[in-house]
């Protein structure tokens, strides 16, 4: 192998014009792989964060009520119709001993209780219809980091204390300190301080969303020591529709997860994992094109030389590992040079770009890029190279 590959540099050496411009190319191959990439990981992981940032990834509740009809005897045809029914605000059987099971299970990170349901925020003669959200602030951070959405006053909920969001606040007159009166759908109400504004940077949620304590929501909207759901957060967000069947199938009970709810940014992101797997898949190719494609014209002007080795005794086996060699160096100096200046693209964009979001290269990336070139390589030197070791020798020194 140490002889094969003296060779091999010896020929690229020769050659100098040749190698740099195919270096150069796989570079610029690499280069774009690395950057597109990173760019579209970065892009994907802020649109996931920004939209899992406002919501759980798994919410359990009852299941939907169903309108119950006499069975039919065998080989009855029914001519009827039957109306769904409508859906009223109901609590979760048993919701302590469920929060405990569902907090157990594998791949859940967090799960925390809340009740949600419909209210009137009123100020003077201004009334706005607003979504009550009960919650145990100590179980609820760990789904939705509302604390560091506090635009104005502080994270407080409790017996008399509310949040409020930007929006909401602005259509009312209200600061911190300002009361609110709240009336539930069933007609109790209740005057609340407002402790925080909050802006989740949703506008239906700064708008529309209020939260308090669990037992002043419960008693709003008349559900006393009941909740209407339960929030839960996964390990890994994508095995969220996974646990989301799995507690449906255990419990009974409705659960949805993101990717359910969310089903066209799910679509939106395999379209665009499709794309860079596209991209990187014709970027290969053109890079293999250009190594094969020197590798051959090597093999037509260095016919001479293989018959020279051949009839000295090379084998096939050795003049095959020296194109072999040959393609493995182009492709994986190439990806080295590619690798960093992607990296490099990726500073740019991260320093001088729009800064909507930062752009990471992990460094499994960078060994995947210079991995995939260098094999890419190899690849690509093994027609030209087969070529070479199949030379018959006289016929190579006698016609050339």
């Amino acid at each position: 192998m140490g002889l094969s590959w003296r060779i091999a540099s010896s020929f690229l050496r020769d050659g100098r014009v040749q190698t740099l411009l195919i270096v150069f190319g796989v570079a610029v191959g690499a280069a774009v792989i690395v950057f597109i990439t990173a760019l579209v990981g970065g892009l994907q992981a802020n649109i996931v964060q920004r939209t899992l940032g406002t919501q759980a990834h798994i919410v359990v509740s009852a299941p939907d009520l169903v309108p119950l009809a006499l069975p039919l005897p065998s080989g009855t045809v029914a001519l009827r119709s039957t109306d769904a029914r409508p859906q009223r605000l109901r609590s979760i059987n048993n919701w302590p001993a469920m929060l405990q099971v569902l907090s157990g299970l594998d791949g859940v990170a967090a799960a925390a209780p809340m009740v949600s349901g419909p209210a009137f925020a009123r100020r003077g003669s201004a009334v706005r219809a607003v979504t009550v959200l009960g919650i145990e602030p100590a179980l609820y951070t760990r789904i939705i980091a509302l604390p560091d959405d506090i635009e104005q006053g502080r994270f407080a909920v409790g017996a008399s204390q509310i949040l409020i969001g930007t929006r909401l606040a602005q259509d009312l007159g209200l600061r911190v300190g300002d009361k609110l009166r709240v009336q539930g759908a069933a007609g109790s109400a209740q005057v609340f301080d407002i402790a925080g504004i909050f802006s989740l940077g949703v506008r239906d949620l700064d708008e529309r969303a209020l939260y308090m304590g669990l037992k002043p929501a419960q008693a709003l909207l008349a559900l006393p020591g009941g909740v209407t759901e339960i929030d839960m957060t996964v390990r890994h967000i994508f095995d969220a529709q996974t646990i989301a069947a799995r507690i449906t199938r255990l419990s009974g009970l409705k659960a949805e997860s993101w990717m359910a709810t969310n089903s066209q940014l799910l679509n939106a992101l395999r379209a665009q994992s499709l794309s860079t797997a596209l991209i990187r898949l014709f970027v290969g190719l053109s890079a293999a094109f250009g190594i094969a494609s020197v590798l051959a014209v090597s093999v037509v002007q260095r016919t001479r030389e293989i018959g020279i080795l051949r009839a000295m005794g090379a084998t096939r086996g050795r003049v095959l590992a020296v194109f072999l060699f040959e393609g493995a160096a182009v492709g994986f100096a190439g990806s080295c040079l590619g690798a960093a200046a992607g990296a490099g693209l990726v500073w740019a964009f991260n320093h001088y770009g729009p800064h909507l979001f930062t752009v990471l290269v992990p460094p499994a990336l960078a060994l995947q890029a210079v991995a995939l070139s260098t094999a890419v390589g190899v690849a690509a030197a093994a027609l030209p190279a087969l070529r070479a070791a199949r030379l018959d020798p006289v016929v190579a020194i006698r016609y050339v």
